[in-house]
């Protein structure tokens, strides 16, 4: 497998040389080995990605964030929307607790793959976009995160949940008048009982 070497506060790491994470992900990945990889839901990255969108947007429109950045932002964002990139998201479940980590890897691919569209090459060069300073721009990840975690359980519900129930009832109004005039031993504490 071929690296690049990505560099943090921490200091330099080597990331594999085709994926859009950085530094703050592969260190995550090292020292969080703990249940199956990339078994953060993908529910929660599609929305960290409309979080990342809508804050690009609002700092835009407050004008601290230039439209240049601000629509590679949304272009990349759109991208992990439309279901892209998902392979680019490693991490497990368990982590430090706040989600940083999923945030920040989400951050750093928000970057690198910025950093491809503008005409950049993986690894080389130093990206448009800053993972800390615009996309995670006015944002917490105790803020982020939770957003994100409402996002994705009201998307699950409406999307799944919700209509999963409806078909059960369906389907069990449908069974109770087909089988009204069947008459049946009723069952209680593990012995028939009257019909």
């Amino acid at each position: 497998m071929k690296y690049r070497t990505e560099h943090d506060t921490m200091g330099p790491v080597k990331v594999p040389a085709d994926r859009y994470w950085g530094a703050q992900t592969q260190r995550a990945l090292e020292h969080f080995r703990i249940g199956p990889e990339a078994s953060m839901p993908s529910e929660i990255i599609t929305a960290l990605a409309l979080v990342k969108k809508a804050a690009a947007c609002a700092n835009h429109r407050l004008g601290v964030l230039e439209a240049k950045k601000k629509n590679l932002i949304v272009q990349v964002c759109d991208e992990i929307l439309a279901g892209g990139l998902h392979d680019h998201f490693p991490l497990v479940v368990w982590q430090s607790g706040s989600g940083t980590q999923t945030n920040m890897n989400v951050n750093e691919v928000i970057s690198n793959r910025g950093h491809v569209l503008a005409g950049g090459t993986l690894g080389k060069g130093r990206p448009l976009l800053h993972p800390n300073d615009d996309i995670n721009k006015s944002q917490s990840t105790n803020d982020a995160f939770p957003t994100a975690m409402h996002i994705a359980a009201y998307t699950m519900l409406t999307t799944a949940t919700i209509p999963a129930i409806s078909r059960l009832a369906a389907t069990l109004r449908k069974k109770t008048r087909e089988m009204r005039g069947v008459v049946k031993t009723g069952r209680t504490h593990f012995m028939d009982a009257v019909p």
